[in-house]
């Protein structure tokens, strides 16, 4: 996918729409700083998340992180590869390494999110 098409999250999440479903993942920016990825836990299919909920956790060799979902919805599809090759994370965030993909509960809730020029914007100052 084209960044310049999502949608991102304070908390470096992206977001990914078509219809009433959202792909979500975690941006090159979070991957980079991140490095060394050792270790991912991805929710339960049919699992529901409101908006900024820990749906996740990433490890690197440096710190853990929580994920957090940018926007409501119901778990639809985990990426299931990715907890066995971490490097689809680092090697094409905006594609293979997608985390999850949900059941919009509230699409008026990714008006909220930046769209990538902002989010650049948000990362410079970081």
């Amino acid at each position: 996918m084209d960044p310049t098409s999502l949608r991102f999250a304070s908390s470096h999440e992206w977001v990914a729409v078509d219809g009433d479903t959202a792909t979500v993942g975690i941006s090159k920016f979070a991957v980079d700083a991140l490095t060394d990825l050792v270790y991912l836990e991805l929710p339960d299919v049919g699992a529901s998340f409101d908006a900024g909920a820990i749906f996740g956790v990433v490890e690197s060799v440096k710190a853990a992180s929580d994920l957090y979902l940018p926007v409501s919805g119901e778990v639809l599809e985990v990426n299931e590869a990715l907890p066995d090759d971490l490097g689809m994370l680092s090697d094409e965030p905006y594609d293979g390494g997608w985390i999850v993909k949900l059941k919009l509960a509230k699409p008026e809730e990714v008006d909220g999110l930046m769209d990538n020029a902002a989010y650049t914007e948000h990362c410079a100052k970081q």
